[in-house]
């Protein structure tokens, strides 16, 4: 017999969700194959099998919580599988069997795919995948099937309370973890939120000058993001303390600028990390942002995506937001909101105004070990940079 145990994840992982059993008891295994789907609280994890043989019993069911290391289920080999073949076996059983499920894990796809097609009867193999790799995703399988997107959170059915109908919708590992995440840094952080404005004529008018040719010779388009990236590294090193954590009654100061970039994904929020910024140029940040963000929304984002952030940017400007008050990604002390850009009047001396594309943009921190100063002063080096973007060059 050969268990199967959860394991290790990550240093900051310790337990997960059983969100899902892709093999059940009787079931024959080979080593490789995918028996389970373990929700974590950065990523969903497919579990594999070490061994061949006979899946023999299942311990943990879809919804329990499991700690690394434990025992969730049992492979017979050799002769022991078969007494459990024997015992597995039932008119039942086969008339269980799914139609349109054999051999789907054989087929490169993500969790949420395998399910939906499980669902619908839809043979894997058959799903057209747009990934550049092949692995079907759920909207692939959504494109087969030829149904709307449903909601990714399995629903029950509607309750009625006070004669007035509801809906009731259970949540995810994932967003408890962020609404958990999220009151707790409120709890222990003391935040604060400065604001400024940037005039973005320059960067525009960059972009609207170079984005032809950049795209041409860098496969890549030239957005905002790798501006705003190489900003707040400018900004990083002449206020390193925004680039700092607190641990116990110690500063652990960082020499490293591995920004991250929040994306709002199917789950929810994830924050995949820009590693070493600092020595990237403007393609390069501008490839990874997009290939991260494309993993994020596929799913496919690991957990070395997630881990080691040491400031965060989130641009809600993407959703028309003018304005907000961003919230700490802990146990980091600083994050940089962006905004939608807006053309308004704005005074550019005393005798003239002009119409400008402006943005907000709100810094929040940690007031513990940040003061007014350090911030309102990072603020202002953001915005030194963007307003004149060939200092980037020479600061970012």
């Amino acid at each position: 017999m050969a268990e199967v145990k959860v394991p290790e994840l990550a240093e900051s992982i310790t337990e997960g969700t059983i969100s899902e059993w892709l093999k059940q008891p009787g079931d024959a295994v080979e080593k490789g194959d995918y028996l389970l789907e373990l929700e974590t609280d950065k990523v969903n994890v497919e579990i594999i099998a070490e061994h061949s043989g006979v899946l023999e019993s299942i311990m943990k069911d879809a919804g329990d919580t499991v700690q690394v290391g434990e025992t969730v289920a049992v492979i017979a080999e050799g002769k022991e599988v078969a007494p459990v073949l024997k015992e597995q076996a039932s008119p039942v059983k086969e008339e269980a069997a799914p139609p349109a499920v054999h051999k789907q894990e054989a087929v490169l796809a993500t969790p949420a795919a395998r399910k939906l097609a499980r669902e619908k009867g839809i043979d894997l193999s058959k799903v057209e995948a747009v990934d550049p790799i092949g692995r079907v995703n759920k909207q692939d399988v959504e494109r087969t099937s030829g149904k709307p997107k449903g909601n990714p959170v399995p629903k029950q059915p509607i309750q009625v309370s006070s004669d007035k109908p509801v809906e009731i919708v259970k949540m995810s590992r994932r967003r408890q973890t962020i609404a958990k995440r999220l009151v707790d840094v409120q709890h222990t952080a003391a935040i604060l939120t400065t604001f400024n404005e940037v005039d973005m004529s320059a960067v525009m008018k960059v972009r609207k000058k170079r984005k032809d040719a950049f795209q041409q010779e860098h496969d890549v388009k030239l957005g905002f993001m790798s501006f705003f990236t190489k900003a707040v590294i400018g900004g990083l090193k002449k206020y390193p303390l925004l680039n700092a954590e607190v641990q116990g009654d110690e500063l652990l100061i960082k020499k490293h600028y591995d920004i991250g970039i929040a994306v709002s994904a199917q789950e929810g929020l994830v924050v995949p990390v820009v590693k070493n910024a600092d020595r990237m140029n403007f393609a390069e940040i501008e490839k990874e942002i997009m290939d991260l963000a494309v993993k994020a929304r596929n799913a496919k984002l690991g957990l070395a995506d997630l881990q080691g952030g040491t400031f965060t940017i989130t641009n809600g400007g993407t959703f028309g937001s003018l304005l907000s008050t961003p919230i700490l990604n802990a146990p980091q002390v600083g994050i940089l909101g962006m905004h939608s850009i807006q053309y308004r009047p704005v005074a550019v001396d005393q005798e003239r105004i002009e119409i400008r594309p402006m943005m907000y943009i709100a810094l929040s921190y940690d007031h513990r070990i940040v003061d007014g100063r350090e911030a309102v002063g990072f603020l202002v080096k953001v915005k030194e940079l963007l307003e004149d973007p060939e200092k980037l060059l020479l600061e970012g």
